[in-house]
């Protein structure tokens, strides 16, 4: 790939993870590429790749709209998300040295900060949550788990859940990451695998308890 068609695979992806391009939304190769700074065939290759990667679809027209899911798409990314976290969740725990530890703690008390406030910052939540994820992988050591896992943690569906939380939801969320850094630090992988599973299966009912609000407004 040229370092063109990887800067509007950058931009198009943001614009789809942030939500400013909706599910649905149309993605239209001469916008994309005024809006990315490049000419058009950088802008086809960044579509395939993210058509590869499941962010947009291709009708038989053609046409490029950024991706939507079915229920039962929502349960298969969360039955893979939990399956796939918590075994990383076990190896790192495992795997745990003080530099990794440390790492986790400090990005946790940023998750603390941006929820414990008057008014929750949820981006800055979004971002530490990511971070937190990250760390978990990364220490897990397991390429393949890393390359699986890279689309999966990142898909539009985790900024939207969170994007729908409450402050108790949100707070109930750092206290999740805090029960796995208790574990991470007692290294017990059985624990962490534990805290994990169940840290997704909650978010994956609070992303269809919003689901279904949004479908009865409709």
């Amino acid at each position: 790939m040229s370092r063109a068609s990887d800067r509007a695979y950058s931009e198009i992806r943001s614009l789809i993870l942030s939500g400013d391009v909706p599910p649905g939304a149309p993605l239209r190769e001469e916008q994309l590429a005024e809006l990315c700074g490049v000419s058009r065939t950088p802008v086809r290759d960044a579509l395939r790749r993210l058509e590869a990667e499941l962010y947009v679809v291709r009708s038989e027209s053609q046409r490029t709209f950024v991706a939507e899911w079915s229920r039962e798409d929502v349960n298969e990314m969360f039955a893979l998300r939990a399956m796939l976290e918590a075994h990383a969740a076990r190896r790192a725990a495992e795997r745990m040295d003080p530099d990794h530890l440390a790492a986790l703690e400090r990005c946790h008390r940023e998750m603390e900060k941006a929820v414990f406030q008057r008014v929750p910052d949820v981006v800055a939540f979004l971002d530490r949550n990511r971070d937190f994820h990250a760390a978990i992988i990364e220490t897990a050591s397991s390429p393949r788990l890393t390359a699986t896992l890279a689309t999966l943690v990142e898909q539009p569906i985790v900024r939207r859940t969170a994007m729908h939380y409450g402050r108790e939801q949100l707070e109930q969320s750092v206290n999740e990451h805090r029960e796995l850094l208790r574990a991470f630090t007692a290294r017990d992988g059985e624990w962490a695998h534990a805290v994990m599973t169940g840290h997704i299966r909650r978010a994956f009912h609070a992303f269809t308890a919003s689901w279904d609000q949004v479908s009865e407004a409709k």
